[in-house]
């Protein structure tokens, strides 16, 4: 049973699904936006969520925080601490949105666009 288990394990395990979420966070942050299933959708809100929260503030502990959860990508770094940081500073929250794009005819999962406000 899966009591007090809160996340999506999206058909694989603990690493596999870290890895998903670091390049799922790395394709937004760089795209502005990216188009994937809604479940994926859901679990990658509170993941990017945090890390723009973290970026709000341009330290060197939070760039090392940003850093060792989404993988030691400079280009990902800099559109944080320099574009989307700045950008969402007087937002209390909130930074993303889903928009349900429809369901996919072939295997019937429901897909949504998931950008940022």
């Amino acid at each position: 049973m899966r009591h007090h288990h809160a996340q999506r394990t999206l058909g694989r395990d603990h690493d596999e699904r870290a890895a998903l979420l670091r390049s799922l966070a790395r394709s937004l942050i760089l795209r502005g936006g990216i188009v994937t299933t809604e479940a994926k959708a859901k679990e990658l809100r509170p993941f990017v969520e945090k890390l723009v929260t973290k970026s709000k503030t341009d330290t060197v502990a939070s760039r090392r925080d940003v850093s060792a959860r989404v993988g030691n990508d400079a280009a990902v770094l800099k559109k944080l601490f320099t574009t989307i940081g700045p950008r969402f500073k007087e937002r209390q929250g909130g930074y993303t949105r889903i928009i349900r794009t429809g369901v996919n005819a072939k295997d019937g999962r429901v897909e949504a666009r998931i950008e940022f406000v």
